[in-house]
């Protein structure tokens, strides 16, 4: 496997575990950066020689040149055998090139993924998130002697500057204005020069009916400009200015917008507890309303903490951090990196408590497990089991669904864990019909309806999806009916035709689309699709291989390699095939492993996906209602 080089930051190489490779002193990371800087292309050792030594190069500097590239080498090929040639770091000419795939470089795969990108505000704002993410601080930072480099970090700076305009842009175009907002708000402060920017800020906060800090934007911006550095702002500045003094009727502010920063606002403004549980009680309410409300509530959601923490009361920060017990049903986040900072901050803010507030603390410790969950390792399953401690320990029915709602979140670890899942669904059910609480009332009989499916008794867990469905009708939960009619799909498989299956698989694909539930979606129909002709034992078809594997890309790859006919490729993508992260389709893909290293005769993956599976023999691998592969025991056989 080739390293994968970074130089969106400081300078790193890792390998193909993701650990950091020892690329020894700065001439080596310099080296390795330039090499990175002439994008493939062949650099001579003259070239070099200037580049690492400008003023005045020693003696021995072409030799000192090779002396970097050998180690690099060693470094970056450390299973290449001796007297073979480099594949990574190759002699060219007179000269050195680094020949590694573009995806495989921060920097080239940045590139090529901006060009792709097009000028669809929906496009950008899916993709573009994505590639800034990519920028670890300032490109090749720490090599500011260098010229070559210097020019070449104000080169991808300039990137990146476009690409934060162009997402804002769609952001306003697509109705978040939220986003706009937080994308814009230190790009302007990064980026005084850019008129644009300043523009687009002063544009989005008067479409978040905050006109009176749109227009202090635009004064900031004339100041910054001219008497900061000396540039005459353009006309477009005031003739913006006049717009907002006017309320020009192209930059009227929607009711949604209005009504979702004002909340943002209150935030900032808050004064005393009682705003701030009001604010979170919108934020819970928004987060079961619907696409538009699930999304506003995960923007404003950061923003509420960071502006609680930012007061320095650490009671504060952990209510606000702990106090958005809404239950999910799917174990992949639909915000990867929001989760991760949100459970880093309900950790710390646990560690600024003490010993003290053990209610507080066992909310933080719930928190942390929803917010952990598909992630592998023990954090999120013991501050799962540490929560739902607590909670029995204060015998508070509300912490205590809150906390079992973390713990079936964390209950992913292995498969064959339906039935311990049917008890946490069962005792959610008893405690939120006892104490009133909707959420996880239909949240208890969602995970009954999974556990049951797995367990092969779908007509018990067509009850639970019939009354979640009552539940969610009652609630005003629009979601609730994605999961339940899943299930009902999945629940068919066995008695109806394929072809009936898989256009109903689509359909609900097309639906789950707008949910802004990514973490649901994202690869799911690509998945039940390749499970269905499983199911079935058919073989998978081709036609597949044109929808987004999403992060189900290693199991379904073999199969659509088979179904092409490309059986040793096969192979060679299942030799590399990685456990399942813990989560709801667990027992499917371990079946997709199993099937695929069955056709190829891979016994080693064979042994593998037997051993995982053996806990779930008597299962279905169903659990997540919304995908099926059949009974285990098959693929066991």
């Amino acid at each position: 496997m080739t390293p994968v080089v970074g130089v969106l930051g400081p300078v790193i190489a890792q390998d193909a575990t993701g650990a950091d490779i020892d690329l020894r002193g700065p001439r080596h990371r310099e080296l390795l950066a330039l090499l990175v800087a002439a994008g493939g292309r062949a650099v001579s050792s003259t070239t070099l020689v200037d580049e690492l030594w400008p003023a005045d190069p020693p003696d021995g500097a072409v030799a000192a040149v090779r002396t970097f590239v050998a180690a690099l080498r060693r470094a970056l090929e450390p299973d290449r055998a001796p007297r073979t040639a480099p594949v990574v770091l190759v002699t060219e000419g007179g000269g050195y090139a680094l020949r590694l795939p573009t995806a495989d470089v921060d920097a080239w795969a940045v590139e090529a993924a901006l060009g792709g990108i097009g000028n669809d505000p929906q496009e950008v704002v899916a993709r573009l998130p994505a590639v800034l993410r990519r920028w670890r601080g300032p490109a090749y930072a720490g090599f500011d002697h260098s010229a070559r480099l210097s020019a070449e970090r104000r080169r991808l700076s300039e990137l990146r500057a476009d690409a934060v305009q162009q997402l804002a842009r769609a952001r306003l175009d697509t109705g978040d204005v939220s986003g706009a907002i937080r994308d814009l708000d230190p790009f302007v402060d990064e980026n005084p020069w850019r008129e644009t920017g300043w523009r687009l800020l002063a544009t989005a906060l008067y479409r978040a009916d905050r006109r009176g800090d749109a227009l202090a934007v635009l004064d900031r911006a004339r100041h910054r400009l001219a008497d900061e550095l000396g540039l005459d702002p353009g006309p477009e500045i005031d003739a913006l200015y006049t717009d907002i003094l006017q309320r020009a009727a192209h930059l009227k502010p929607t009711p949604a917008d209005r009504a979702f920063d004002r909340a943002a606002e209150s935030l900032r403004s808050a004064g005393g507890r009682s705003r701030w549980e009001g604010t979170l009680g919108l934020l819970r309410t928004l987060a079961v309303t619907g696409a538009d409300g699930l999304a506003a509530a995960r923007e404003q959601r950061w923003t509420a903490i960071e502006t609680a923490t930012a007061t320095g009361d650490p009671v504060l920060a952990a209510r606000v951090i702990g106090g958005f017990d809404v239950p999910g049903a799917w174990t992949t986040s639909d915000d990867p990196d929001l989760a991760r900072r949100i459970a880093t901050a309900a950790m710390q803010a646990l560690d600024g408590l003490g010993d003290r507030h053990p209610a507080l603390r066992a909310r933080l410790l719930a928190t942390a497990a929803i917010e952990l969950r598909g992630v592998p390792g023990p954090r999120g399953p013991e501050a799962a089991t540490r929560a739902e401690s607590l909670a029995r320990e204060l015998q508070d029915p509300a912490l205590l669904a809150f906390a079992l709602s973390g713990r079936y979140l964390q209950s992913y670890g292995r498969a064959g864990l339906a039935r311990e899942r049917d008890e946490i669904g069962a005792e959610l059910v008893t405690l939120a019909a006892r104490h009133d609480l909707p959420n996880h009332h239909v949240l208890g009989h969602l995970v009954r309806m999974q556990a049951l499916t797995a367990l092969g008794d779908p007509g018990a867990a067509g009850q639970h999806a019939d009354e979640a469905d009552r539940l969610g009708s009652e609630h005003e939960r629009p979601l609730v009916r994605l999961f339940t009619d899943g299930f009902r799909i999945v629940a068919a498989v066995p008695d109806r035709p394929v072809a009936r299956s898989q256009q109903s698989f689509r359909e609900l694909a097309a639906r789950l689309e707008l949910t802004g539930m990514p973490g649901v979606s994202r690869g799911l129909l690509a998945l039940q699709l390749v499970s269905l002709s499983l199911a079935h034992g058919l073989p998978v078809e081709a036609s597949v291989g044109e929808l987004d594997p999403g992060p189900y890309r290693p199991w379904i790859t073999p199969h659509l390699l088979l179904a092409q006919g490309q059986p040793d490729s096969a192979a060679a993508a299942l030799a590399h095939l990685p456990d399942p992260d813990p989560g709801l389709p667990l027992e499917v893909l371990w079946c997709l492993a199993a099937a695929a290293a069955d056709i190829v005769g891979d016994t080693v993956l064979l042994a593998r996906a037997r051993t995982a599976l053996a806990p779930a023999a008597a299962e279905i691998a169903a659990g997540s209602g919304l995908v099926t592969a059949g009974p285990v025991a098959r693929y066991l056989r």
